[in-house]
């Protein structure tokens, strides 16, 4: 009988072990998506910026990295990640107390880079995934900028 109850409180415990190793080592894909652009870089962030307007967001600020490490006398391939607000989200979140928290993740963020194999891509983060993990009106917000920015992105990806 005591054999068995090692063994069992044994198994519960690797277990437990062996599902906190897999989402440790499976939640960076999971928080963060990457896909490749159907176009070269100058042309994903003109139709990426473009469709962003169209459906309403801003883009406060457009942060090229290739030139701000050149700046710093380091030489990277193209990157630009771009801050993407839509007032009427940010505002639902915004003018709650509790909900203020998440205001370091705002606003939004896309990036668009070259890698070596000469290919354009995009990444973001899994907003809507995040948004659930916090509930109520959070999840709600960011569930719908999640949406939302999942189809500007189609406008580039293949």
């Amino acid at each position: 009988m005591k054999k068995e109850i090692i063994y069992g409180v044994a198994g519960i415990l690797a277990g437990v072990l062996l599902m906190g190793l897999l989402a440790y080592k499976s939640a960076p894909s999971m928080m963060m998506k990457e896909a490749t652009s159907k176009y070269d870089f100058e042309t994903s962030v003109e139709v990426f910026e473009q469709t962003a307007t169209d459906m309403g967001w801003k883009i406060p600020a457009v942060h090229d990295m290739r030139e701000t490490m050149a700046n710093f006398g380091k030489e990277v391939r193209n990157a630009k990640v771009f801050e993407l607000c839509h007032p009427e989200h940010a505002y639902e979140i915004l003018k709650l107390d509790d909900e203020r928290i998440v205001s370091s993740m705002m606003p939004c963020r896309v990036s668009i880079y070259e890698k070596s194999d000469g290919k354009t891509y995009v990444s973001w983060m899994n907003t809507s995934l995040m948004g659930n993990m916090m509930g109520g009106v959070i999840a709600d917000v960011m569930g719908v900028a999640s949406r939302e920015s999942e189809a500007m992105i189609q406008s580039v990806i293949e």
